[in-house]
């Protein structure tokens, strides 16, 4: 399907028939950012942290006590508002970077909960390579291209990634994995590092060298657990595509990533 895009400029105003959708709390205090913004040009209303109000439509965030909010939860809300673009086909609706400004989440984390919205919705242009680019198949060259000490220590630095013999879509990919926040826990505040240590335990003299449990190969294996769970495979899954023994299709845009029992 198709996509239309904003180039994320400031607005004040709208047309009648187009809706500014933004990041809100479920206290309702449009203090900052596109919540303010909808607060003073845009009819939100102080209170209402959830849906539909004048010429704005609110999607939580972060809690009443203006604590992040777990993503399941972010996609709870995101997925009612799907809905809600679907039964109204005449609104537009202008989507700004929900959840990436004061809720402290990165756009490779939200954009993609929006995959697969109705045709009257305008997104970030920020939102574009992770709504509209599939997932590229696993293979050899490109585990081989990521899993490397220059790349998962580089600090993240999208200079490195750019810089990559990949394609764009494998690009793509490689910055949702070295991004998503794993190490020593995740975006929803869980601890990971016993399933980390899992991991690098399963892989360690098949295809890594692992000297012991100190934070470099823990980060190292906070990466692989990202791999895992974005393409919903497990640890023999990855060490036969690293040995080029097979490749692995891309998951299928519906399926919900979740790692496979071993």
């Amino acid at each position: 399907m198709s996509y239309h895009y904003h180039d994320e400029n400031i607005v004040k105003s709208l047309p009648e028939d187009t809706v500014f959708v933004f990041g809100s709390n479920m206290a309702g205090l449009h203090a900052g950012g596109a919540a303010r913004t909808a607060l003073e040009h845009f009819g939100a209303m102080t209170g209402v942290g959830r849906g539909w109000s004048g010429q704005s439509y609110a999607i939580p965030t972060m809690n009443e006590h203006l604590q992040q909010m777990p993503l399941s939860q972010i996609q709870h809300y995101i997925d009612d508002f799907k809905i809600y673009t679907k039964n109204h086909p005449k609104m537009t609706y202008f989507i700004t970077s929900v959840g990436c400004g004061i809720a402290g989440y990165k756009t490779e984390e939200i954009a993609p909960m929006f995959k697969g919205i109705s045709h009257n919705v305008i997104l970030p242009s920020s939102f574009r390579p992770f709504v509209e680019r599939a997932l590229p198949k696993l293979t050899r060259h490109f585990l081989r291209t990521v899993f490397n000490d220059e790349v998962i220590f580089s600090t993240r630095d999208d200079e490195v990634i750019t810089s990559l013999d990949l394609s764009e879509n494998e690009k793509s990919a490689a910055r949702i994995i070295l991004n998503t926040e794993i190490y020593p826990t995740d975006s929803n505040g869980r601890d990971r590092s016993f399933e980390i240590s899992d991991i690098l335990h399963v892989l360690n003299g098949k295809i890594f060298e692992w000297q012991n449990n100190s934070e470099g190969p823990m980060m190292f294996g906070g990466v692989i657990l990202a791999l895992l769970e974005l393409y919903n495979i497990n640890e023999k899954d990855f060490i036969d595509v690293w040995l080029g023994e097979r490749e692995i299709p891309a998951p299928k845009p519906e399926n919900k990533a979740r790692r496979k029992n071993r």
